[in-house]
């Protein structure tokens, strides 16, 4: 679990926006032979880059669960919502945590009582635990005045879909009580995207789920020429490696072939911009700007304020 201060947040300043991370926990050194199990010890090695922020010297790769947290269009956000505490999981890495996420969250200023806006990614697991918190023996919803949105695409997938009894019970006690209480939005992304608060953009980030979006978020006061926007990535791209090797997928994938394209696509429209790309399961510190190396890409370190 996370070992600083829970009002050590580190956060990146866009213009007059300024975007939090809200760190949970970080993920054991198992996660990444399980996740991406083609980065392979030597292949991550080779790619001299990645150390010492983004694996250690024996090719293991470093990966955290994390949210975003920033204010946009007068409203207050959070992107993606964890793990969660207390949940049953099959996972024993994600079973039953106590992580200390909502003093983090409340130390960047964002009180689960005045968050408007939760922006699911997608359905799985390690993106909605937080959507729920423990209330005499029943899962509420733990930001009780916001709306929780996601692509209708993805909640219409999983609604069909034929779920192993941990995905089950993940819907139940993290989505369900959301869609019960008349929270859950479903929203339309076209191929190009949508705005659904003044700078924040969802784009279709299909393969990993079928309805997946990134985040794009453009800073309040920040024109054309600055660099004055941020990605965050959801699972469309998991770690690092996956620049140099955009066609390494997850293990949980639903569509390699396809979140393989997307983020191939992602990178190149990326490279060079000035953008700022951060990732949902990036280790310290985080986020980067993209560049174009040989036919593949690299990421350039861009560490928080403090």
């Amino acid at each position: 679990m996370p070992t600083d201060s829970p009002r050590t947040v580190p956060s990146w300043t866009l213009g007059t926006t300024t975007i939090h991370r809200v760190d949970e926990v970080p993920l054991p050194p198992a996660t990444g032979p399980w996740l991406l199990p083609a980065a392979t010890p030597d292949l991550v090695t080779g790619e001299d880059w990645l150390h010492p922020h983004f694996a250690d010297g024996d090719g293991v790769l470093r990966l955290d669960s994390h949210s975003f947290a920033f204010s946009a269009g007068g409203l207050r956000i959070l992107v993606d919502t964890g793990i969660g505490d207390g949940k049953q999981r099959a996972n024993p890495a994600w079973h039953d945590l106590r992580t200390g996420y909502l003093d983090r969250l409340t130390a960047a200023g964002f009180p689960p009582h005045t968050v408007d806006l939760v922006i699911l990614t997608h359905l799985h697991t390690d993106h909605v635990g937080w959507n729920t918190r423990e209330e005499n023996g029943r899962w509420v919803p733990t930001f009780p005045r916001t709306r929780y949105l996601v692509s209708r695409a993805e909640r219409e997938f999983w609604a069909a879909y034929d779920m192993d009894e941990p995905r089950r019970q993940m819907f139940r006690d993290s989505v369900d009580p959301v869609e019960e209480a008349g929270l859950l939005d479903l929203v339309d992304v076209p191929d190009d995207g949508t705005e659904v608060v003044p700078g924040v953009r969802l784009l279709p980030t299909p393969g990993h789920t079928p309805g997946h979006v990134a985040v794009r978020v453009t800073g309040e006061g920040t024109g054309p020429g600055d660099d004055g926007t941020a990605v965050i990535t959801g699972d469309c791209v998991h770690h690092p490696v996956q620049f140099a090797h955009p066609a390494i997928g997850s293990c949980v994938d639903i569509d390699p072939r396809l979140a393989a394209t997307t983020r191939r696509s992602l990178l190149a429209s990326l490279a060079g911009t000035g953008t700022l790309l951060m990732g949902t399961h990036f280790p310290a510190p985080t986020a980067g700007r993209v560049i174009a190396h040989g036919d593949a890409y690299r990421l350039i370190p861009v560490g928080p304020r403090h």
